[in-house]
């Protein structure tokens, strides 16, 4: 029952209607690339590293540059469960490898930015990026240690697509203190949504 929750609710988010409004044409492009021999886990590979070259680009000050090789990365990331359905090969590990490969693309933009404000002087943004990359990390946590009690976690207002539609676009439009500003508070806003969801899950555990 507690798991059937945490999958309703994440319906109702932005990321859940994205999954749905896009889920077809994901589809047919996986099975596209399935057809060139392209597999899950290479595209999983190279987003990260085409993420990881964009950070640094950011770390450099070429915010736009960095912001569109960001973008792009982040609509292949898209890409890579698509392609395992249609090869009909989905794999725990895939499925670890495209986490793990996540919270380290993510943490590298953040790194790339906070670079870039200490490269400026900018104490500020620094902090902010510390404060983004951690809320960043604890929003994912929540939801893993939540499921590995048995409870659904996917609530809150900024969940990863959610956070990189802010980054990317401030990295383009040359607002990097914005965007990394507004991930640092609503990310962490985000990860106390999903302790509460989760702490009220277990109350309910604990009266029944």
């Amino acid at each position: 029952m507690i798991k059937e929750e945490g999958k309703e609710k994440e319906t109702q988010t932005f990321t859940g209607f994205l999954r749905k409004f896009f889920n077809q044409p994901l589809n047919q492009i996986g099975a596209r690339l399935v057809g060139w021999g392209i597999n899950a886990n290479l595209i999983t590979a190279i987003g990260f590293a085409g993420t990881a070259a964009g950070a640094v680009l950011v770390s450099q000050g070429k915010l736009l540059a960095g912001g569109l090789v960001i973008g792009a990365m982040g609509a292949l990331d898209a890409l890579d469960g698509a392609v395992a359905r249609a090869a009909g090969e989905t794999s725990l590990f895939g499925a670890f490898l495209d986490s793990v490969c996540d919270r380290y693309s993510e943490l590298a933009i953040y790194t790339g930015i906070g670079w870039y404000f200490l490269g400026s002087g900018n104490q500020l943004g620094v902090l902010l990026s510390f404060l983004a990359a951690c809320g960043s990390v604890l929003v994912s946590y929540t939801r893993a240690r939540a499921e590995g009690l048995g409870m659904g976690a996917k609530v809150g207002i900024l969940t990863r697509v959610e956070r990189m539609i802010v980054i990317m676009p401030a990295l383009i439009l040359n607002l990097p203190l914005l965007g990394v500003g507004i991930v640092a508070v609503l990310a962490n806003v985000t990860a106390f949504q999903r302790i509460l969801h989760v702490w009220q899950q277990a109350m309910k555990e604990d009266e029944a």
